[in-house]
């Protein structure tokens, strides 16, 4: 069933991508709240990089996971709101934070980050519609977080994310996705280690893929309605 969703979702990307004419955007499977299990069986389809909403969900996982003979080959992203006090943590399990979206994470991060891996990969995260109840630096801080993040030997600056409102009018939709375009271009210009665009989920995959994601956020269509935390 999953190895099925799974070849559905890059059909999708492969399609939209093709319509746009633009490159086919790489998938990062969404497995918030998902069993260990699920996340073993996409990883033996193929499936490499997988977006964690949890630190210490994803440490129970990884633990759950060590044994299983494709967890070496799995690229964890951090896609949920990190807080301060998890940010030594995060720096250990993730290779990729795409939630950066304060100062005070920067330092932290860096300087939990072990010498014996690589740098680790960040994304700032971008409240692209303003909304009050959303997580994300505002479009005017990107360049300050930038640098800092540039400053930090352990970190490595790898581009912008964000979640746009979920607004029935996709017109409106797709303007956030292209606004983030022209936010991500101005930074790639000036920091040439930036190469990501975190951006579309499982519903409007479509609309950011015409934009220009370069990295697309799935989880519904992959394993279906996620089950309720405890």
């Amino acid at each position: 069933m999953l190895t099925h969703t799974l070849q559905a979702v890059l059909q999708r990307l492969d399609n939209a991508a093709r319509e746009a004419g633009r490159p086919t955007p790489a998938l990062l499977a969404v497995a918030k709240l998902q069993p260990a299990g699920a996340i073993a069986a996409l990883a033996a389809a193929g499936q490499r990089a997988f977006g964690e909403n949890y630190v210490q969900e994803t440490q129970a996982k990884q633990a759950e996971l060590a044994g299983d003979p494709h967890a070496g080959a799995i690229e964890w992203h951090l896609i949920g709101h990190l807080q301060s006090n998890k940010a030594a943590l995060a720096a250990t399990l993730f290779d990729w934070v795409q939630t950066v979206d304060r100062g005070k994470l920067v330092p932290l991060l860096a300087a939990a980050r072990p010498d014996d891996r690589a740098p680790l990969n960040v994304l700032i995260q971008v409240n692209i519609d303003d909304e009050a109840s959303k997580h994300g630096c505002r479009p005017e801080q990107i360049d300050a977080l930038a640098d800092a993040i540039r400053a930090e030997p352990r970190l490595a600056l790898r581009g912008l994310m964000a979640i746009p409102a979920p607004l029935p009018d996709l017109d409106r939709r797709r303007a956030a996705f292209a606004r983030m375009k022209g936010l991500f271009d101005a930074l790639a210009a000036r920091h040439p280690t930036v190469d990501t665009l975190s951006m579309g989920m499982s519903d409007d995959l479509e609309l950011a893929v015409a934009e220009g994601a370069t990295l697309v956020r799935v989880g519904t269509a992959l394993f279906g309605e996620r089950p309720a935390r405890d």
